[in-house]
């Protein structure tokens, strides 16, 4: 399928380029979205008429996006959740976690803007996230995943949970327990 770009593809073509594409990109995703025009010869000198007009909107599309960039250029973005012992978060942090991060510290960006180059955090510390503005601009920010202030799960074996001090007289309640139970089932048999 011959198609006219009326905007930047990334991977794809510049304003006014004709490309050729898989019939099913272009019927579900250039023309729909209106990022392209069949290749005919009327939306060939139609497309002449408006590509200055679509470059001064591309112009305008990617100076907003390199502003917003200069704003979140460096940023370090802290997330709160759940950590157990050993570091490792209860459930994940993603691009909805950390979009909503930044619009409470006043930052408006789509979570369709947010790439995670490994998936969703699952481990506490700092991570890089990209922020994709723009087919042009691309923005790396700080990721801070630290714990919610709960106390941790500790899971604690034998020799860790005999070292714990317990209550004066618990010993002896223990082997008193231990000895009566001796004796229930001596007597049982």
């Amino acid at each position: 399928m011959d198609l006219i770009l009326l905007e930047k593809v990334e991977n794809l073509g510049e304003i006014g380029d004709q490309v050729k594409v898989k019939s099913g990109y272009g019927r579900n995703y250039l023309l729909p979205q209106g990022k392209a025009l069949l290749a005919t010869s009327e939306n060939v000198t139609r497309m002449e008429a408006l590509r200055s007009e679509l470059e001064d909107k591309a112009n305008a599309e990617l100076n907003e996006a390199s502003a917003r960039a200069g704003k979140l250029a460096g940023l370090v973005v802290t997330v709160t959740s759940r950590v157990g012992p050993e570091g490792k978060l209860f459930g994940s942090v993603g691009p909805i976690d950390i979009a909503e991060a930044l619009a409470a510290m006043g930052h408006a960006v789509q979570r369709s803007e947010i790439r995670l180059p490994d998936g969703a955090i699952r481990v506490a510390g700092e991570h890089q996230v990209m922020l994709h503005l723009h087919s042009d601009v691309n923005v790396a920010i700080t990721i801070q995943v630290a714990g919610d202030g709960a106390e941790p799960v500790i899971d604690l074996d034998e020799e860790q949970a005999t070292d714990i001090a317990a209550p004066e007289g618990a010993e002896e309640t223990a082997d008193n327990a231990a000895s009566e139970a001796a004796e229930a089932s001596a007597t049982e048999e």
